[in-house]
C-alpha cells in the first residue's frame, strides 16, 4: 500500500487556531487564514514583515508591551530549542467578527521551535488562541465564589485571619472554601473544603456545601458527626462527590481541638516553642467515596494559650511532580519561622513563603486561628 501524498500547505492552513511561522529574526515566513482573520490583515501585508514593526513608532502603546512579551518568548525558544507557553496576554484590538468594534481581548500563545536537518532552529511556530469568553466566564465564577465566602468577623474574643487565592494560570476557578462558626460557650468551628471541578458549577456546589456544613456544625456534637450530615446532604448535590473537607471544633474551656477530615490535608497545630503537630489521626475518605454512609472518626488534642491552628487547601502545599510530604515539610518550616507573628501577618507570610512567584495552578484557601 502506497503512502498518501500529504499537502502540508493545506494542513498548515487547516490547523486549529491562528498560526504563524517566523524566522529566528522574527520575520513572518507564513501564516494561516485564521491568523490573518484575527490580525485583520491581508497576506501581502504580513509575509516578509518584521513582527515588531507594528509598534516601532509607539513603544508606549499597550500593544507594544504584548509584542515585547512575544519577542522575549520567541527569543527563548530560539536559544533553548524548547517550546514556550506564555501567560495570558491582554490586548485591546478590533473584534475580528465585528469590524470597527474594538475591545479588551485575552490571548493565549504557544511558541514552538521547528528544526532543520542540521538540528538548528530554522523556524518558530507561533500559535494564538482567543480566550476572551473563557476569561470573562472565569471572572463571573470568581466573583460568585468570593461572594459566597464568609466575610471574616471576630469569633468571640479570639483573633483569626483567612486568605483565598485563585489559580493564576487556569481559566476556571475551583471550589475551595473556608468557614468559621461561633458555637455556644467559648467554642468555634473552623473548616476548609475543596470541591472537585472548575468554574460556575464548582462555585455553586461550594456555596451549598459550605452553608450545609455551617448549619450542621451548629447542631451536632462534634466535627465527625457534622461531616456525616454533610456527606448525606452531598449525595443530593450533583458535583459534590469526592469533595474533601477538614473540620475542627476549638474549645477554650477545655483547651482542646477536636477534628475530623474527609480526605483533606491535615490541619496543623503550631506550638509556642516552634514545634509543629499535624492533626492526622482522624482521616477518612472524601464525601461520597463510600457506597454507603458510615460513622466518621474524630480525634482530640490539647493546646496551650499561644498556640496557632492552621487549616488550608492543597493549593498551599502541593506541587506537580513533588511528593506531598515535601510540601507539608515546607509548611512546617514556614510556620515555625514565623511563630511569633499575629494571624494576619502569619497568613501573609505563609502565602509569600509557599506560593510560587509565578502563581499557583490550583486555588488556595487558608485560615489561621490564634489559640
Amino acid at each position: 500500500m502506497t503512502e498518501p501524498e500529504i499537502d502540508y500547505a493545506a494542513v498548515f492552513q487547516a490547523l486549529p487556531g491562528a498560526v504563524a511561522l517566523l524566522t529566528p529574526q522574527l520575520v513572518y515566513a507564513d501564516v494561516n487564514e485564521e491568523f490573518l482573520r484575527v490580525l485583520g490583515r491581508t497576506r501581502s501585508q504580513v509575509i516578509g514583515c518584521d513582527m515588531r514593526d507594528d509598534f516601532a513608532h509607539s513603544p508606549n502603546d499597550p500593544g507594544a508591551a504584548v509584542v515585547r512579551n512575544i519577542e522575549a518568548s520567541l527569543r527563548r525558544v530560539t536559544e533553548t530549542g524548547e517550546r514556550d507557553t506564555m501567560e495570558v496576554q491582554r490586548y485591546d484590538m478590533e473584534d475580528p467578527d465585528r469590524p470597527g468594534v474594538s475591545g479588551e481581548r485575552y490571548l493565549t500563545m504557544i511558541n514552538i521551535p521547528v528544526f532543520g536537518s542540521d538540528g538548528r532552529v530554522t523556524l518558530l511556530m507561533h500559535r494564538v488562541e482567543d480566550v476572551t469568553e473563557l476569561i470573562r466566564a472565569r471572572v463571573v465564577a470568581l466573583s460568585l465564589q468570593e461572594a459566597m465566602l464568609p466575610a471574616l468577623r471576630p469569633v468571640g474574643r479570639h483573633s483569626a485571619a483567612a486568605r483565598y487565592r485563585p489559580a493564576v494560570d487556569a481559566l476556571d476557578v475551583c471550589g475551595d472554601w473556608y468557614d468559621l462558626v461561633e458555637l455556644p460557650g467559648d467554642r468555634i468551628a473552623v473548616a476548609v473544603g475543596d470541591v472537585v471541578g472548575h468554574g460556575l458549577p464548582a462555585a455553586q456546589v461550594m456555596g451549598q456545601l459550605r452553608s450545609a456544613l455551617s448549619a450542621a456544625s451548629r447542631v451536632t456534637e462534634g466535627p465527625a458527626r457534622a461531616l456525616e450530615v454533610l456527606g448525606l446532604y452531598a449525595r443530593s448535590v450533583d458535583g459534590a462527590e469526592n469533595t474533601t473537607v477538614a473540620n475542627t471544633f476549638i474549645d477554650w474551656n477545655t483547651h482542646t481541638i477536636t477534628y475530623s477530615s474527609a480526605g483533606h490535608p491535615p490541619p496543623v497545630l503550631l506550638h509556642e516553642d516552634g514545634t509543629v503537630e499535624f492533626l492526622d489521626q482522624a482521616t477518612d475518605p472524601p464525601l461520597g467515596a463510600r457506597p454507603e454512609p458510615a460513622p466518621r472518626p474524630q480525634a482530640t488534642v490539647p493546646f496551650t494559650e499561644g498556640c496557632v491552628l492552621a487549616l488550608y487547601t492543597d493549593g498551599l502545599i502541593e506541587r506537580r511532580r513533588e511528593d506531598i510530604d515535601t510540601g507539608l515539610a515546607r509548611l512546617a518550616r514556614s510556620l515555625a519561622s514565623h511563630r511569633t507573628a499575629d494571624p494576619e501577618t502569619l497568613a501573609d507570610a505563609l502565602l509569600a513563603d509557599l506560593l510560587p512567584l509565578g502563581g499557583v495552578t490550583d486555588d488556595t484557601a487558608l485560615v489561621i486561628v490564634q489559640l
